[in-house]
Protein backbone atom coordinates (compact mmCIF):
# COMPACT_ATOMS: atom_id res chain seq x y z
CA UNK A 1 0.00 0.00 0.00
CA UNK A 2 0.89 3.48 -0.37
CA UNK A 3 2.97 4.85 2.16
CA UNK A 4 4.27 8.47 3.09
CA UNK A 5 6.94 8.80 5.75
CA UNK A 6 7.59 12.44 6.83
CA UNK A 7 11.26 13.10 8.91
CA UNK A 8 13.17 16.18 10.11
CA UNK A 9 11.17 18.01 12.35
CA UNK A 10 11.79 19.17 15.58
CA UNK A 11 12.36 22.36 17.62
CA UNK A 12 13.78 25.42 16.32
CA UNK A 13 13.90 29.12 17.37
CA UNK A 14 12.58 32.24 15.79
CA UNK A 15 14.34 32.90 12.11
CA UNK A 16 16.31 29.34 12.47
CA UNK A 17 15.87 26.75 10.18
CA UNK A 18 14.37 23.12 9.41
CA UNK A 19 14.55 20.69 6.91
CA UNK A 20 12.01 18.17 6.21
CA UNK A 21 11.65 15.49 4.07
CA UNK A 22 8.74 12.81 2.62
CA UNK A 23 10.03 9.55 1.30
CA UNK A 24 7.02 7.61 -0.80
CA UNK A 25 6.78 3.35 -1.22
CA UNK A 26 4.66 1.23 -1.93
CA UNK A 27 3.28 2.39 -5.16
CA UNK A 28 4.03 2.05 -8.79
CA UNK A 29 3.39 5.61 -10.44
CA UNK A 30 6.18 6.69 -11.64
CA UNK A 31 4.98 10.68 -12.03
CA UNK A 32 2.91 12.66 -9.86
CA UNK A 33 2.44 15.82 -7.68
CA UNK A 34 3.25 16.21 -4.19
CA UNK A 35 2.67 18.77 -1.47
CA UNK A 36 2.69 20.09 2.10
CA UNK A 37 0.09 20.79 4.57
CA UNK A 38 0.43 22.20 8.08
CA UNK A 39 -1.99 22.48 10.99
CA UNK A 40 -1.81 24.67 13.72
CA UNK A 41 -3.61 23.20 17.08
CA UNK A 42 -7.70 24.57 16.80
CA UNK A 43 -6.66 25.83 13.56
CA UNK A 44 -7.74 23.93 10.11
CA UNK A 45 -5.50 22.62 7.66
CA UNK A 46 -3.35 25.44 5.63
CA UNK A 47 -1.44 24.61 2.05
CA UNK A 48 2.22 25.06 2.54
CA UNK A 49 3.82 24.33 -0.96
CA UNK A 50 3.33 21.85 -3.66
CA UNK A 51 5.35 20.83 -6.77
CA UNK A 52 4.98 18.72 -9.92
CA UNK A 53 6.65 15.71 -10.97
CA UNK A 54 9.71 17.76 -12.70
CA UNK A 55 9.98 20.30 -10.26
CA UNK A 56 9.35 23.36 -12.75
CA UNK A 57 6.25 24.01 -11.31
CA UNK A 58 6.38 25.41 -7.76
CA UNK A 59 3.72 26.47 -5.27
CA UNK A 60 3.43 27.84 -2.30
CA UNK A 61 0.70 29.56 0.25
CA UNK A 62 0.82 32.93 0.88
CA UNK A 63 2.32 32.76 4.52
CA UNK A 64 5.66 30.82 3.49
CA UNK A 65 6.45 32.57 0.14
CA UNK A 66 9.70 33.30 -0.08
CA UNK A 67 10.97 31.45 3.49
CA UNK A 68 10.31 28.12 2.25
CA UNK A 69 11.49 26.07 -0.67
CA UNK A 70 9.86 22.85 -2.10
CA UNK A 71 12.07 20.42 -3.91
CA UNK A 72 12.18 16.87 -4.86
CA UNK A 73 14.44 13.73 -5.86
CA UNK A 74 12.07 11.96 -8.22
CA UNK A 75 14.93 8.80 -8.15
CA UNK A 76 14.41 8.58 -4.35
CA UNK A 77 10.57 9.14 -4.02
CA UNK A 78 11.42 11.90 -2.09
CA UNK A 79 9.86 15.42 -1.40
CA UNK A 80 11.58 18.38 0.80
CA UNK A 81 10.55 21.09 2.44
CA UNK A 82 13.12 23.89 3.24
CA UNK A 83 12.22 25.90 5.84
CA UNK A 84 14.07 29.12 7.19
CA UNK A 85 13.38 32.37 8.66
CA UNK A 86 10.57 30.69 10.94
CA UNK A 87 7.88 32.42 13.13
CA UNK A 88 6.14 30.61 15.53
CA UNK A 89 3.04 30.72 13.48
CA UNK A 90 4.91 28.47 11.39
CA UNK A 91 4.19 25.57 14.90
CA UNK A 92 2.39 22.57 13.97
CA UNK A 93 1.86 19.23 12.51
CA UNK A 94 3.30 19.00 8.96
CA UNK A 95 1.51 16.65 6.81
CA UNK A 96 3.41 15.59 3.27
CA UNK A 97 0.78 14.12 0.74
CA UNK A 98 1.06 12.94 -3.17
CA UNK A 99 -1.85 13.33 -5.72
CA UNK A 100 -1.57 10.61 -8.40
CA UNK A 101 -3.82 11.94 -10.44
CA UNK A 102 -1.65 15.06 -11.69
CA UNK A 103 2.03 15.16 -13.17
CA UNK A 104 3.00 18.29 -14.00
CA UNK A 105 0.95 20.82 -11.90
CA UNK A 106 -0.03 20.58 -8.81
CA UNK A 107 -3.28 21.41 -6.14
CA UNK A 108 -3.13 23.61 -3.16
CA UNK A 109 -6.53 22.08 -2.19
CA UNK A 110 -6.11 19.25 0.42
CA UNK A 111 -9.04 17.32 -1.00
CA UNK A 112 -7.08 16.75 -4.09
CA UNK A 113 -4.67 14.30 -2.69
CA UNK A 114 -5.74 10.85 -1.81
CA UNK A 115 -3.01 10.08 0.13
CA UNK A 116 -1.02 11.65 3.48
CA UNK A 117 1.82 10.82 5.74
CA UNK A 118 1.11 10.71 9.00
CA UNK A 119 2.27 14.16 9.85
CA UNK A 120 5.52 15.61 11.79
CA UNK A 121 5.48 18.01 14.62
CA UNK A 122 7.45 21.57 13.89
CA UNK A 123 7.95 23.71 17.04
CA UNK A 124 9.14 26.95 16.95
CA UNK A 125 10.17 29.37 19.90
CA UNK A 126 10.41 32.85 20.16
Amino acid sequence: QVQLEELGGGLAQAGGSLNLSCASSGHGYSSYAMGWFRQALGKEREFVAAIGWTGDNLYYGDSVQGRFTISRDNSKNTAYLQMSRLTPEDTGIYYCAADFTRRYSAASESDQYAYWGQGIQVTVSS
